[in-house]
């Protein structure tokens, strides 16, 4: 094989090898809007984002309707960098319980899938931001 038939095999086998290490990486969608997510997707929604944030909430709940607002501007605002989900703990009691939601709202901060910190209560939208950069980055 000459040097140059070598070199295209390099070239080849690299650019192969980068191919396929990028079929194995997330696939980040950022929808700029707060996703629906529920016991059965959660898992696969926080795994899939390197940064999220799940808003706990309930229909009957006015904290929760009092941030939701806020929630959807974040999401609007950080599209490409965090991912927003929704949780209604009213229909989701696995992922109420596996977090130990007893108040709510209550956001859930993930990093690579990780829970990092988490906020209760309805806030400005100041703190709720300040809270979600400084665990987030």
């Amino acid at each position: 094989m000459s040097s140059d038939a070598e070199e295209v095999e390099q070239i080849k086998q690299k650019k192969m090898a980068e191919m396929m290490g990028r079929s194995n990486d997330r696939e980040e969608e950022f929808t700029g809007e707060p996703v629906l997510v529920s016991d059965s997707d959660f898992d696969e929604f926080v795994k899939k984002h390197s940064k999220a944030v799940i808003d706990c909430w309930a229909p009957w709940c006015g904290p929760c309707r009092m941030l939701s607002p806020t929630i959807d501007a974040l999401a609007k605002d950080m599209k490409g960098e965090v991912a927003f989900g929704k949780l209604n703990t009213d229909d989701n009691f696995r992922i109420s319980g596996k977090y130990r939601i007893s108040s709510i709202p209550t956001l859930l901060l993930f990093r690579d899938g990780q829970l990092v910190d988490r906020m209760v209560g309805a806030a400005p939208r100041t703190m709720v931001e300040q809270t979600i950069r400084k665990a987030l980055g």
